[in-house]
């Protein structure tokens, strides 16, 4: 796996050091709190500005609290819609061109159908305001069959829309292994986050703390998915950012 193509969360507050250190891009995920993009982005802008010295490689994580393109009122697809266009705004001015966005599926309030068709109804009106050259890449967190999320991808059918492939929500929610997720996705994987648990609950645990084959799946997703970009999404990244390196599977 070649590190550029590696992002770090800035979930983990010493992600741009570590970036910086190894070589590696960064994720700015500061913007999942959605009011950073209203009352307070004047506060967070230059603190995120500097940590993006470290790196001229980054991806833009999207506010996923109470957003539901997936929704069936159309008002709530309408807050949505407003909350996704200040995203692409700022991932202009940081001249970010990737953004991942989760899909907003819950099991307890969406039958599996009604989130694929609300899912497209809004990803095919909102497609024609992401510019050319940025892609959003839709996250799976509770959907529990790859089918779910590819088939929004593939009724939009538009190469703004792709998947960003989430191992560790895949190991804590769905009975369905990963290598079998990327093998149903991969030519419509833009992205991975990699991050590991013991399935019992989402931990975002190092790369080896896990019941995930990190190695082989890793090895997998190389060989399927070559120009895909990679974050690892980890409150502590460096321990697994040496891992990598110590396991010969980043140069």
């Amino acid at each position: 796996m070649n590190r550029e193509k590696i992002h770090l969360s800035t979930i983990d507050e010493n992600a741009h050091r570590v970036a910086a250190e190894y070589g590696l891009g960064l994720e700015i995920a500061e913007f999942c709190t959605p009011w950073l993009l209203d009352t307070e982005f004047s506060q967070a802008d230059p603190v995120i500005r500097e940590k993006m010295k470290c790196s001229r490689r980054f991806v833009l994580h999207a506010p996923f609290s109470e957003m539901f393109p997936c929704a069936i009122d159309p008002k709530v697809r309408q807050v949505t819609a407003e909350r996704f266009r200040q995203v692409i705004a700022v991932a202009g001015r940081y001249g970010i061109s990737k953004i991942v966005a989760h899909g907003g599926y819950n099991p307890r309030i969406y039958f599996p159908i009604w989130y694929t068709e609300q899912s497209v109804l809004f990803w095919r009106e909102f497609v024609s305001q992401i510019p050319e050259g940025m892609v959003f890449c839709l996250e799976n967190v509770f959907e529990e069959e790859p089918e779910m999320l590819a088939e929004i991808v593939r009724q939009v059918h538009d190469p703004r829309i792709r998947m960003c492939l989430d191992v560790g929500h895949v190991n804590a929610y769905s009975h369905i292994p990963a290598a079998q997720w990327l093998e149903s996705c991969a030519e419509l994987i833009e992205h991975f986050h990699i991050h590991n648990n013991h399935s019992s609950r989402d931990s975002h645990s190092q790369l080896w703390e896990g019941n995930l084959p990190m190695r082989q799946l890793l090895s997998s997703m190389e060989e399927k998915c070559p120009n895909a970009t990679w974050t690892l999404e980890i409150p502590d990244g460096a321990p697994s950012v040496r891992w990598l390196l110590e396991e010969g599977l980043c140069g």
